[in-house]
């Protein structure tokens, strides 16, 4: 009997899950010792549960903090090494594989023919070069165009299964708010979900997407995959569309996977040009048509209101802004201060001196950020410290830059503003252009 290969998959809660369950649960030819995890608050030190992992992992498998992987290596004889996590350089992709080489195991990147699900339904993809891009917004008018086409309609969504549980997480359906606290839904879970919902929508996620892909099917006749940070879908396309950020020019061909995702792409949409320097604009250009000439390419525009807006001039306003686009997304802003400027506030305070606890440590951890709040939420905890630090702000009222309304998880003794976002009437033509080609050669109109 041949050897097990054992191997070590490096993780962040997502990637590393579906890339177990659907290429190594299961296949005797491998042993997986552990997972390791970055990232994400407080994931380090559970375990993937033996309910989830099959027969072979009576046990469940044991998740380490990725700081110890060297260790790990060697003290759990580690052949092989999957990294399966997204939005990173490629000088952090490949210090971590010379870790791995250096302890003595091989480093692996697993693809699509290995990771990706095959729908029975027409599967659209809206991916991005990197977290933060839009590609949330151009996911929801995409779902609002193909059910104005008189279609069903379900959205799959990139994991967050954050939860100490992940057996109740196997299988989320959200499609009233009741459903987000139900599965106690972090804020990041909620900035995703909650907009559909707003839109009478449903959207799945979780931990066992082959699961869920089949619930998809049984009430949808179209499937939008909504993609996490930069990642790749874990469905196959057969309409894939890829956002890049001229913003952040250069990150469309230097962080990983997402310039996989510029290469798949039918598709890339260079969004956000309304407020971008026209040479970053052509420089996302020239660099995703280099890498695929194939590829349609359109100019995006990004638009922000505020209901409410003439409470913002001349006013200290705190700008708080999605999480993940301003932490390993890298921006040091988001819609709250295209807002805060927009609209003419007096001055957009520095959160920094109110930061307490784990809020304060994601300020040291993300130096880039200074007059920004990440709207933080991975656990009650953080939550709690996040309205301590509204609350402790000095500000005559706060923008909220994310998708979500604050308001029902935080209890603030400032006026809060919903700052709203979407994609502008010329992006939302070309849209429903692509949209209406691609439903018309699938005889679904």
């Amino acid at each position: 009997m041949a050897q097990k290969t054992n191997v070590l998959i490096m993780g962040a809660a997502g990637r590393d899950f579906h890339n177990f369950n659907v290429y190594f649960r299961g296949n005797p030819a491998f042993n997986v010792v552990a997972f390791t995890a970055t990232q994400i608050p407080d994931i380090a030190g559970r375990k993937y549960p033996a309910a989830l992992a099959g027969s072979l992992y009576p046990d469940g498998i044991p998740i380490f903090p990725e700081e110890r992987l060297a260790e790990l290596i060697q003290s759990l004889k580690v052949d092989c090494v999957a990294f399966s996590y997204s939005d990173v350089a490629y000088p952090y992709v490949m210090e971590r594989s010379s870790i791995v080489n250096a302890a003595g195991a091989d480093f692996w990147l697993l693809g699509p023919h290995h990771t990706m699900l095959h729908s029975t339904k027409p599967v659209i993809a809206v991916v991005a070069v990197r977290t933060g891009c839009g590609k949330s917004q151009v996911s929801r008018k995409i779902f609002q165009l193909v059910k104005q086409r008189g279609l069903r309609v379900a959205s799959i969504r990139h994991p967050m299964p954050y939860n100490t549980d992940l057996t109740t997480q196997v299988m989320q359906r959200f499609a009233k708010y009741e459903d987000l606290d139900k599965y106690e839904c972090t804020i990041e879970e909620r900035e995703e979900y909650e907009p559909y919902i707003d839109e009478h929508g449903v959207i799945y996620a979780g931990v066992d997407y082959e699961k869920i892909l089949h619930a998809a099917e049984e009430e949808a006749d179209v499937i939008i995959w909504d993609g996490g940070n930069n990642d790749f879908p874990f469905i196959a396309a057969d309409l894939f569309i890829t956002l890049a950020d001229p913003h952040r020019p250069g990150h469309e061909t230097s962080y990983y996977p997402g310039e996989v995702n510029v290469r798949l792409a039918d598709v890339i949409i260079i969004n956000k040009v309304n407020t971008a320097d026209p040479g970053n604009i052509e420089k996302v250009r020239l660099n995703v048509q280099r890498v695929n000439p194939k590829a349609q390419i359109l100019l995006g525009i990004s638009t922000v209101f505020v209901k409410e807006s003439d409470m913002i001039a001349g006013k200290r306003v705190l700008v708080i802004e999605d999480g993940p686009t301003v932490t390993h997304g890298s921006m040091p802003y988001g819609a709250g201060m295209v807002a805060a400027r927009e609209y003419h506030a007096k001055e957009v305070i520095d959160p920094r001196p109110f930061a307490v606890g784990s809020i304060k440590a994601t300020f040291e951890k993300y130096g880039h950020l200074t007059n920004v709040l990440p709207a933080m939420g991975y656990g009650k905890k953080q939550v709690k410290e996040l309205e301590q630090t509204i609350n402790r702000s000095n500000c005559d009222l706060v923008l909220s830059g994310t998708p979500i309304d604050l308001s029902r998880i935080l209890k603030v003794d400032r006026p809060v503003l919903r700052v709203n976002y979407g994609v502008g009437e010329h992006t939302e033509k070309e849209l429903a252009d692509i949209i209406d080609v691609f439903l018309k050669a699938r005889k679904l109109t």
